[in-house]
C-alpha cells in the first residue's frame, strides 16, 4: 500500500508530456485517451495512470531510473528493448490502441529534433484529431481518425479536413447528418493514404 500511495502522490510529475508513450506510442492520437468515464486513459505515466495500469519496463527505465520522457532522448537508444523497425510494421494492430508503425520514426525523430519539437508537431497532429472527432464522427470512426492522424502527413490531413468541409458545405448537407460528413471524409484519407500504401480502411 505504501509503495502504491507513493505512486499516487508523484505520479503526475514523472512525465510533462503523456501524450507521447516512454516507448514512442503516439498516446495523445488513441482512441482510448478520448473515451470519456473511467476507461479513459490519460496517456503514458499521465494523472491517474497508475491507478489503472502497471508499469511497464520502458517507464520504468526510461522514466523512473533515468528522468526521461521518451527513450528517443537516451543515449543508448535504441537498446534490447526495442525490435526491428520492421517487426513494428508486421504487428497485428489494435482498434483500440497507438499504432505501432510510428513507435521508432517518433523516437528517432525526438533524437535528432528534440522532444519540444516533436510536442509541437504532434500537437497539430492531436488539434487535427479533435476537428475530425467533434465534427465528423458518427460515432464509429474516432479509431479509424486517430489511425489516420497518426499515420498521414499533417498537410495531408488539413487538405482532406478542408476538402470534406467544402464538399458538405456544396451539398448542403446538414450539421445533424453525421454518416454522411463521415463517409466524405473517410473517402477523402482513405484515397491519400492508399495513394502512398497507407492502409487504414476501415471495415464496414
Amino acid at each position: 500500500m505504501i509503495r502504491g500511495e507513493t505512486i499516487k502522490q508523484t505520479h503526475a510529475s514523472l512525465k510533462k508530456y503523456p501524450t507521447i508513450g516512454a516507448c514512442g506510442l503516439d498516446c495523445g492520437l488513441c482512441p482510448r485517451f478520448y473515451t470519456k468515464g473511467s476507461s479513459r486513459c490519460p496517456g503514458c505515466a499521465g494523472p491517474g495512470f497508475f491507478d489503472k495500469h502497471p508499469s511497464c519496463s520502458f517507464i520504468t527505465c526510461c522514466i523512473k531510473k533515468r528522468n526521461l520522457e521518451a527513450c528517443g532522448e537516451c543515449p543508448e537508444f535504441p537498446c534490447g528493448k526495442f525490435k526491428d523497425e520492421d517487426e513494428y510494421q508486421q504487428m497485428k494492430e489494435s482498434s483500440s490502441y497507438p499504432t505501432p508503425k510510428k513507435m521508432m520514426p517518433n523516437l528517432y525523430s525526438i533524437k535528432e529534433q528534440g522532444i519540444k519539437n516533436f510536442i509541437n508537431g504532434q500537437k497539430k497532429r492531436i488539434t487535427l484529431l479533435q476537428t475530425l472527432i467533434e465534427y465528423f464522427d458518427e460515432g464509429r470512426s474516432r479509431n479509424f481518425f486517430c489511425k489516420a492522424t497518426a499515420l498521414l502527413d499533417v498537410n495531408i490531413l488539413e487538405e482532406c479536413i478542408n476538402k470534406a468541409t467544402q464538399k458538405i458545405k456544396s451539398d448542403d448537407i446538414k450539421t445533424e447528418e453525421t454518416k454522411i460528413k463521415a463517409r466524405i471524409i473517410k473517402e477523402a484519407l482513405n484515397e491519400v493514404a492508399l495513394q502512398q500504401g497507407i492502409h487504414i480502411l476501415q471495415k464496414k
